[in-house]
């Protein structure tokens, strides 16, 4: 026996008043409001009004629930069709089985609607969240060491993950004889600790590297995608559930390298500075003492107080959005700047030449 090994639970679902309370779901959800709450402190710094996160979650989480499950489902068809398959599982996703990139491509499309209905820059969002997702990605591996599920091949290593068996004919409990949980017989490489501890290192680089470098246009995003690939693709090699493969190879490392390198090319050849934003009709003159604010006004200390979220933004310079949060005029541009001052694009034909320069 291997005293050192790390345990598993025998529960993931617990019945409250009849209603069954998951771990999976409860990890998912926990994690999900942790990013909402760091991308919406990092929004804010940029400019954005209040809550804009909690505008992009209503979009990004369901599509990206859907999209994390598609993906799922195509790179594991096996427990869903053919011999054995129970295609009503598909829809059983409580059990598990929420692949990453699909998440990452449904929650861009809705991302995407809400950037548009915001009239802000996508690309403010994906660096906003960066650091975020993997503190999600983080928490909700937790929901697979609940499910006893994504562990790796058999490991004699100190901190082996001990497996249970769980009753198909009793979900989210394992599976008793003689009054003792069943086991399966080796210890498991815990690879939902591995992506786990590799997902909080990718949140700390990727927040390091934002602060020092002041990325903009999306590239903080880009080094989010690269780092985690980079972890995803050997810890993948470890995994044992089922999963298509090419060549030998699981799908999901093929889908890293190409991930990578697609996530190193934007970050090469996309440059640009932090993208700061304002109202885009944040006024240029101080108002006069009577006049009403119709999207801003300015506090006692002379800051600006956002009175209501502005119908869209405008990017602008640090140095800009610097003077704006201070006096809340914002100055004209200097001679010499690195590029004009463009609006976001809010979804309608306004300035359909500057609106496209930040969508990406």
């Amino acid at each position: 026996m291997n005293l050192a090994a790390i345990p598993s639970p025998t529960t993931s679902v617990w019945h409250v008043i009849g209603l069954p309370l998951r771990a999976y779901a409860l990890c998912i959800v926990l994690g999900i409001v942790v990013a909402v709450l760091v991308m919406e402190h990092r929004l804010r710094r940029r400019g954005v009004a209040p809550w804009a996160s909690l505008d992009m979650a209503v979009w990004a989480v369901p599509f990206g629930i859907v999209g994390a499950r598609i993906y799922h489902v195509i790179t594991s068809p096996g427990e869903y069709f053919g011999s054995g398959g129970d295609p009503i599982r598909v829809f059983q996703i409580w059990e598990g089985g929420l692949g990453i990139w699909g998440a990452v491509a449904g929650g861009a499309l809705g991302a995407w609607i809400a950037a548009r209905q915001l009239g802000l820059p996508l690309s403010v969002f994906a660096d906003a969240l960066a650091p975020a997702l993997p503190l999600a990605q983080a928490i909700g591996r937790l929901g697979n060491w609940f499910n006893n599920e994504l562990y790796g091949s058999v490991t004699t290593l100190p901190w082996g993950l001990q497996v249970h068996d769980m009753d198909r004919s009793n979900p989210g409990h394992a599976t008793v004889i003689d009054g003792k949980a069943v086991t399966l017989p080796d210890l498991y490489h815990p690879t939902f600790l591995y992506e786990a501890l590799w997902d909080l290192g990718v949140a700390g680089l990727v927040f390091w590297l934002d602060r020092r470098y002041k990325f903009g246009k999306g590239r903080a995003f880009a080094v989010y995608v690269m780092a985690y690939t980079v972890g995803r693709a050997w810890i993948e090699v470890l995994r044992v559930d089922e999963a298509n493969h090419f060549f030998g190879v699981r799908l999901n490392v093929f889908t890293s390298v190409v991930v990578f390198l697609g996530a190193l090319i934007y970050f090469l050849l996309v440059k640009g500075p932090r993208e700061y934003v304002v109202p885009i009709d944040a006024p240029e003159t101080a108002p006069e003492p009577a006049a009403e604010a119709d999207g801003s006004q300015v506090d006692a200390e002379g800051g600006p107080v956002q009175v209501k979220a502005p119908k869209a933004y405008q990017v602008v310079s640090e140095e800009r959005f610097l003077a704006y949060e201070s006096t809340g005029v914002l100055p004209p541009e200097t001679p010499g700047a690195e590029a004009a001052d463009t609006p976001a694009d809010d979804g309608d034909d306004r300035s359909s030449a500057s609106a496209s320069t930040d969508e990406h």
